[in-house]
């Protein structure tokens, strides 16, 4: 289908403004105008019951996380989220909205992870940042009101890749998690799929845009082959906890993040995939702008309680998931 008419007119906007894409710009200019886009296209940050900065210890080096509390239940299923940026942009303030909303939502504590980036900490430094993260709240649920043994990840594009490799380490580590949240996720960093093919418009996230990330996150070429840099390329995905895979029609990650879906699929792993149609890598935060993102945040929303045995709340109709056999 053609763009989303409310992406369409988002896209006009940035003709008219003459807005740069974002890999034309420095580094802190990248950064600030990222946040100050997705702050714009959000709602208003929603109130929760309580939201605490806190910094996990790990080896050399300190992991600032924040907490975000729906209640004041003494314990509550967890999910760790890992904003996207592509590795190299974003931070707690980034994911902060959708945090908020996924909190009250799902009635879940949140925690997002700041992970170290790129270039000024290239790969693995993420991977680790992540994995220390969920090992530390999972060893220590009382000191985070977590429940105990009730422990998802997610996040959006670089986000969901972090989180594709967290489920990924979790299985190694004998660590249960009780599911994954994969929005439009990076999965081959060698990708030349269709999508990567096809998503070339100048004014929007495209093949460029994914190449100038990659450029910044590898240390070397050769750790695009690497499983925790692309999880698609891990020879065994058996035994991941069930996951909800959120792709988009007009984004070059489209093709795989849908190919992770059926390969997971293929492995026996309970798998959820939906394709957003007419809309654009990114939507997800736009839940001020775009109807399609506060869907798409229901539907994650709904698939968290559903992972924790929570009793489910209504359920969205439009944009019905794709089944993946």
């Amino acid at each position: 289908m053609p763009l989303d008419p409310q992406i369409q007119a988002m896209r006009d906007r940035r003709v008219e403004a003459a807005a740069p894409q974002l890999y034309t710009l420095s580094l802190a200019e990248a950064r600030a105008a990222d946040l100050a886009s997705i702050q714009a296209e959000a709602h208003d940050p929603e109130p929760v019951h309580e939201v605490a900065d806190r910094v996990l210890p790990a080896a050399g080096r300190g992991i600032p996380v924040r907490v975000y509390r729906p209640s004041p239940a003494r314990a509550l299923p967890t999910l760790l989220y890992f904003y996207g940026g592509g590795w190299t942009l974003g931070g707690l303030d980034t994911c902060d909205g959708i945090c908020r909303t996924l909190a009250n939502l799902a009635g879940v504590q949140v925690v997002s992870v700041g992970y170290r980036l790129a270039p000024e900490h290239r790969f693995p430094a993420a991977v680790e940042d992540c994995r220390d993260a969920l090992r530390h709240i999972a060893d220590h649920p009382a000191d985070f009101g977590t429940e105990a043994g009730a422990l998802a990840v997610g996040g959006d594009s670089a986000g969901g890749n972090l989180a594709a490799v967290a489920a990924l380490l979790a299985r190694e580590d004998r660590l249960s998690l009780a599911g994954q949240l994969l929005v439009y996720p990076n999965t081959d960093q060698l990708a030349l799929d269709g999508s990567m093919r096809e998503n070339v418009d100048p004014w929007l996230f495209n093949h460029r845009s994914v190449s100038w990330y990659r450029e910044h996150y590898l240390a070397d070429q050769a750790d695009a082959t690497n499983p925790l840099a692309s999880p698609l390329l891990a020879p065994d995905l058996a035994g991941l906890p069930p996951a909800l895979v959120i792709t988009a029609e007009y984004d070059p990650l489209r093709d795989q993040g849908e190919a992770y879906a059926r390969r997971m699929a293929a492995a026996g792993v309970s798998v959820e995939l939906t394709r957003y149609e007419g809309m654009v890598h990114g939507f997800f935060t736009m839940t001020g702008a775009v109807d399609a993102a506060r869907h798409a945040v229901a539907q994650a929303a709904g698939a968290l309680r559903g992972w924790f045995g929570l009793e489910p709340v209504g359920s969205p109709t439009a944009h019905q998931p794709e089944s993946v056999a």
